[in-house]
């Protein structure tokens, strides 16, 4: 995985990102009622983004994303605040309410009230972050601490929040909490699907009082290059010339970062797509 992270960031890839999971499921894209652990597996994200942030110098590091039900989230603060000190400032913290029922189930975390969870969570996680220190009381979590030492970043990492809807409450989350939005896109004619999508999240911002272009966006996508992925409706496909095209067209809509899932999920991929970032 180092090596992998080493050949990013030689080619041009401006941020490595970790999913969160525990188990994973055949195909990321269409969930199967399936028990966990899968036949497929993964490291826990935080231990391995701390040794990828030791062995890397340049590219941002990011979760995407965190379930704030995993740790608790005075932990997941001092967590980011320690990653952020390892990598020199270039973490980005990645926080959703959690996806997967079947998973949080099978490692023994409850499942009940996920965005009144999450909506405390991002409040202790952000008052700790930007102010160093909360005196929290809620339905769901107590909090009452300090951290020290404080990472390098002034007010901590940047927060990006993920959300595969745009539910009204969640984007009113994404408003009050994150410096940066995530979607995640399965249809390869994607850019069409962001609009609305764009304009929920524009909405929740005004709504709050904020400046919508203060927040950045990002989508993640698949593209595969070869495998059973590039006959799925998901993945976008093409030589690498029409792949950069179809990359950049997300900037037309109002995306800022693309998170590139990449088929297969080898070095000789990521070089690929140093190919293609040429050519963009």
């Amino acid at each position: 995985m180092c090596d992998f992270a080493g050949a990013a960031e030689s080619v041009g890839v401006s941020h490595l990102w970790l999913v969160d999971h525990f188990g994973w499921e055949d195909d990321p894209f269409e969930r199967p009622n399936s028990t966990i652990p899968s036949d497929l597996g993964v490291w826990e994200a935080w231990t391995t983004l701390a040794a990828l942030a030791a062995h890397t110098q340049r590219i941002s590091l990011g979760t995407l994303v965190t379930c704030t039900r995993y740790r608790n989230p005075t932990l997941l603060a001092k967590m980011a605040d320690s990653v952020d000190e390892i990598s020199s400032g270039r973490l980005i913290l990645g926080l959703g309410a959690g996806d997967y029922q079947e998973e949080q189930l099978a490692f023994g975390y409850d499942t009940d009230r996920p965005v009144g969870h999450f909506e405390e969570a991002l409040a202790i996680v952000t008052g700790l972050l930007r102010h160093g220190s909360i005196d929290f009381a809620g339905t769901f979590y107590r909090a009452h601490a300090e951290l020290r030492p404080r990472g390098p970043t002034p007010g901590g990492p940047p927060i990006l929040i993920g959300s595969l809807g745009h539910g009204p409450r969640v984007l009113g989350l994404v408003a009050r909490f994150a410096d940066m939005w995530n979607g995640w896109i399965t249809d390869r004619s994607s850019p069409r699907t962001v609009p609305p999508i764009r304009d929920a999240v524009d909405a929740a911002c005004r709504k709050a009082g904020r400046e919508p272009a203060t927040l950045r966006r990002s989508v993640a996508v698949a593209v595969a290059f070869d495998g059973p992925m590039a006959e799925r409706a998901g993945s976008m496909t093409g030589s690498d010339e029409e792949i950069a095209i179809a990359l950049s067209a997300f900037a037309d809509v109002g995306i800022d970062d693309v998170q590139v899932r990449l088929f297969p999920n080898t070095r000789s991929s990521v070089e690929r797509l140093g190919q293609i970032i040429a050519a963009m």
